[in-house]
Formats: structure tokens, C-alpha cells, sequence
């Protein structure tokens, strides 16, 4: 009987997985949209001026803030990560590896300092 079960489990969970590996109908942001929409004047004025953004730091997250988070928490809870909003799967990582053994932490500092992180 639990053999029975463990395989309707088994079947269950890799049939619900199976729908994962479809393509997913990909939607423009409005960096993006903004992007496109600055290409297709300039191709209409004849212009050569081409849209390069300026790099800057998150929306308004103060630089300073996430150095102190680095130094203070940043090797054992990524807190600077959190706080630049980073991707979950990659400040995971970073707490699991402690920092990349240090590289990771030290090149984020670099580009927190040069505001391109």
C-alpha cells in the first residue's frame, strides 16, 4: 500500500511539474517600452542620438545605507542584497557560501561604491 501511494505521489508531482516547461508569454516593462518607443522616434527623425541610461543605484536606495548593511550584516544575512532587492534564489546563495567565500562580498561593496550595483 505505501509503495501504491509513493508512486501516485511520484506520478502526481512530476506531472504537475511537466507545465513548467512551457514557454511563458514574456511581458514588456516600462524601462522596456520606453526603450522602444525612444528607438522608433529616432528612427523617425533621422536622429542619431541613441537612449543610453545612466548608471544609478535601485530607485532612490541610498549607497551609503547598503554599505552599512554590508559591513554590519552583510556576511551572514546578505542584508545589503535584500535591501537593493536582488533576486531571492541569488542572496540565498550568497548566505550558503558566505559571501563566495568573501569574493562575492567584496566585489558587491566594489559595486555598491562605483553605484552599479
Amino acid at each position: 500500500m505505501k509503495i501504491k501511494l509513493l508512486l501516485y505521489l511520484f506520478v502526481f508531482l512530476i506531472y504537475s511539474t511537466s507545465y513548467a516547461s512551457f514557454p511563458v508569454k514574456r511581458t514588456i516593462t516600462t524601462y522596456e517600452t520606453a526603450e522602444v518607443l525612444t528607438s522608433i522616434e529616432n528612427v523617425l527623425t533621422n536622429t542619431a542620438d541613441v537612449f543610453t541610461p545612466v548608471a544609478t543605484t535601485v530607485a532612490g536606495k541610498d549607497k551609503w545605507v547598503g554599505v552599512a548593511l554590508w559591513f554590519f550584516l552583510g556576511w551572514p544575512f546578505a542584508a545589503h542584497r535584500w535591501y537593493y532587492n536582488k533576486p531571492t534564489w541569488a542572496n540565498i546563495l550568497f548566505i550558503l557560501t558566505i559571501g563566495g567565500l568573501g569574493i562575492w562580498a567584496i566585489v558587491d561593496l566594489i559595486n555598491m561604491l562605483t553605484d552599479n550595483f
